[in-house]
Formats: C-alpha cells, structure tokens, sequence
C-alpha cells in the first residue's frame, strides 16, 4: 500500500526558481506558476485534498525559450498572423512546436526537474504512475475562458518519459487551436509563459466536475455536477454521456439527475502499464455512479473552493479507487467559470471552459430538448 510521507517537500535554494512543490508553503503565484498550477498550490494551501505534486514554473519555460535561441523567432512568425487564415496558422503551429520539442533542455534545467521528480517518488513505497499537465499564464483567469486550450498527458512512468512530455506540455501553447485563441481575444504573446504541473496520478473509480451554479441561467443557489466511470478523459472528449446532478447549495440535497449512458471507462491496465478504454455493465450503466454520501461530499468541496476563491467555480473532481472511503474524494482543479458570466455581461466567449462548463451546458441543453 502506498505511502505519503508527512512533511512537505522543501526545494533546494539553488532550484527554487525552476521547481516549486504544491505544499511547498510558497505563495501561489499566477505569472509563476499559470493557472493551473497557481490553482493547485492554493488549494493545497486551503487544506484541500490535492495530489500531491510539483510545479516547474514559468522560469524554466523562459530559461528554455532562451537558451534554444527561439524567442525572437516566436514572435516574430506570430506578429502578422491571421487568425481566420488557418492553413497559415497550422504552418507556423506546426513550426514553432517542432523548435521546442527538437530543441536540447538546459542540463541545469534538466537536472532540477528529475531532482524534484525523485523527491515526489520518495514520499511512495513503490514507483507512481504521473499526470503531466500544461499551466499557461494565459488561462484560468478570471475574464478568459481558457481551459483545456493546452496539452494533459496521463499515466506516465518513469522520469524519461516524464521530461519527455513536459517539452511537449511547453510546444502545446503553440497549437493552432491556442494561437487563434489569443489572436482573436487580443491576447499578447509578449510575456506569455507556461509552467507544467507534474503530480500524481489519480486512480479514478468515478471522476467528473461540479459548477457552484447552474450554468444555463447563472442560478448561485444551486451546484451542478457531472460523474462518470474511470478517468474523465472520455466525458471531456464528449464520448461518454455522464449521470447530471443538480443540488441545492445550501441544504446539500438533491433536486434532481438524470443517469447517464456511461458505457465506457477509461482504467489502469497493469499489464500493458497504460490506459485503457473498457466496457461498462448494462448494471452500472443503468445506476447513477456516485452514492447521495459521495454526492453531498462533492457539493460540500465545491462549496469550499468558491468560499475560498470568492467566485462561482468549475472544479474537477476524482474519487481515487486507492483510498479508503471518506479519504478518496481529490479536488484536480478549480478554476473561475467565465461562460455564463460572459454571456450575461454581452461577451460571450470564443471557447468555452473545457471539462466544466461545457459538458455540463451541453448535456443540460440535451435534456431541455427531450422535455
């Protein structure tokens, strides 16, 4: 059985300014560490129960911007760019991802991130599997639905593999989908950074989000969630239908779901050491996934992420198949929803906030056209 050790771990002088550990006890700052990561070193902070896990903040992407010799190149290929001319937007994406990924990692740099890697195995018994997940100084803020515009890897093992996808986390603020983005909302690519989240892999019986609103009429009374099985890589990517829960916030009590079709999940195999999609029962399928204990733990953490953040909130959550129950609920994120608040305010947003708002918008809509 895995173990954590209980004292957080301190970062070496020399590295503080590549690598900053969630529960490190440094301030959680955005144009360090990007949203996400920004996110989950004041969660951890809070008391929330996060993976543990490390930030390579925004000093290491610069550090490597700098050294490759591309920076000049960057901005020089996005200066004139169309976004509506998208054959020329996949040009200079493609272009300016292949710099970064073919482009040596400073050995300092290098060094750091498989220190700070081997300091997060100590605190297990046994080699963990991570997640690797982009952080850019462009998103999660408060006025910009930027969500999901870059790369998450899952399930990763081993450190080679880990640094590996790190570089391609920094080449993915360079997609297509991310610079037409930024042109279209006026989003300048001076002083834009990304920072990569490394942190421990959740095995997931049941993952989803929850909105501390109803996000079709901006309802604050209520908290609306989704659940499916596995890892919520599926409901992301609109393959799977989850169950939809809607509570009061107040009173933590159902007002009413609808069950999902859930067919598949996305699960560990061991033996091939990667994820696989598997079939869900017609039994399980047919059944909501989370109990009315789990739900109401949900809403009670949703509830404290926009306590603390002050805002309404779009958290993804994840009850971890490891951890005894009571102890398994782990918050993944909690960002600002910005959908409904742009639309009410007359601006409505170029892409919606991934995972959160937009499953749940999508599946709400769905059901309003079958009543």
């Amino acid at each position: 059985m895995e173990t954590t050790t209980p004292a957080a771990t301190a970062t070496p002088a020399s590295h503080a300014a590549y690598i900053q550990f969630f529960d490190g006890g440094l301030p959680p700052l955005h144009e360090q560490l990007g949203g996400k990561c920004a996110s989950l070193v004041a969660l951890t902070a809070a008391g929330m129960p996060v993976p543990p896990g490390f930030a390579i903040t925004t000093a290491a992407y610069d550090a490597f911007i700098r050294e490759a010799g591309i920076e000049k190149d960057i901005h020089e290929m996005l200066a004139k760019l169309d976004p509506d001319d998208v054959a020329a937007v996949d040009r200079v994406s493609a272009q300016l991802r292949l710099e970064i990924t073919s482009r040596p990692v400073p050995a300092e740099l290098h060094a750091t991130t498989i220190e700070a890697y081997e300091a997060l195995q100590s605190r297990f018994e046994s080699p963990v599997p991570v997640a690797v997940r982009s952080s850019a100084t462009a998103e999660d803020l408060p006025d910009a639905s930027f969500a999901g515009q870059q790369d998450t890897y899952l399930w990763l093992l081993g450190v080679k593999d880990v640094t590996e996808h790190i570089r391609a986390c920094w080449a993915s603020l360079y997609t297509s989908r991310a610079i037409i983005y930024r042109l279209k909302n006026k989003i300048p690519n001076e002083g834009l950074s990304m920072a990569v989240a490394v942190q421990k892999m959740v095995n997931a019986r049941v993952a989803g989000v929850a909105i501390t609103m109803d996000p079709t009429n901006g309802d604050r009374s209520k908290i609306v969630m989704e659940a499916s099985y596995g890892l919520g890589e599926l409901v992301v990517s609109g393959q799977v239908t989850p169950d939809n829960i809607t509570v009061d916030k107040v009173m933590l009590m159902v007002v009413k779901h609808s069950i999902g079709d859930k067919h598949a999940e996305l699960v560990p195999d061991p033996a091939s050491r990667s994820l696989v999609e598997r079939e869900v029962s017609a039994e399980r399928r047919g059944r909501l996934c989370i109990s009315d204990t789990e739900i109401t733990a949900i809403a009670a953490i949703a509830k404290r992420a926009e306590k603390h953040f002050r805002c309404p909130q779009d958290i993804e959550w994840a009850l971890d198949r490891d951890l005894p129950d009571g102890e398994n609920l782990l918050l993944l994120q909690s960002r600002p929803e910005t959908v409904f608040s742009s639309t009410a305010s007359g601006s409505i947003p170029t892409q919606s906030a991934g995972f959160g708002i937009e499953s749940i918008t999508r599946s709400l809509m769905t059901q309003a056209g079958k009543a």
